[in-house]
């Protein structure tokens, strides 16, 4: 099983519950039970998000993010820089890069909060499904 997370899913699990689902995914994610997939992009969008956005600077720790990039690229199958054009499909340009990640690295779900992505479903064979889809289905393999 291929999956890519969202940056937001990313930064939710820096701030969540150590018994919560995101958690879980991360940690399933880390320990292989899926193929966890990295777009370089991703790590850029989640280091600017944690630094620029108000609500979360102070609440992440940057040696946090930084130990979570650096495992991250340790365990998961990075995505190559998409160089072309990459057309928009979303109501928020913005997340129009994680759709075409998830085609170019055959991702069978995009996990994400971002109901933008989640009103489309499904991306060729990529479904886009939330947190609590994506840890109910872990848990039912």
């Amino acid at each position: 099983m291929r999956v890519l997370l969202d940056a937001n899913i990313l930064i939710s699990y820096l701030l969540a519950d150590e018994d919560s689902a995101l958690v879980g995914i991360v940690r399933a994610g880390v320990l292989g039970q899926f193929t966890l997939l990295l777009p370089e992009e991703l790590l850029e969008e989640l280091a600017r998000k944690a630094r620029n956005k108000p609500y979360l600077v102070g609440k992440i720790a940057p040696e946090s993010l930084a130990q979570l990039a650096a495992i991250l690229t340790d365990v998961a199958e990075t995505i190559p820089r998409i160089t072309d054009v990459i057309p928009a499909v979303t109501r928020d340009p913005k997340d129009d890069y994680l759709l075409a990640y998830s085609l170019v690295g055959q991702a069978d779900f995009l996990v994400t909060g971002d109901h933008d992505l989640l009103a489309l479903g499904q991306v060729g064979d990529t479904r886009i499904i939330t947190v609590r889809e994506f840890w109910d289905l872990l848990n039912r393999r």
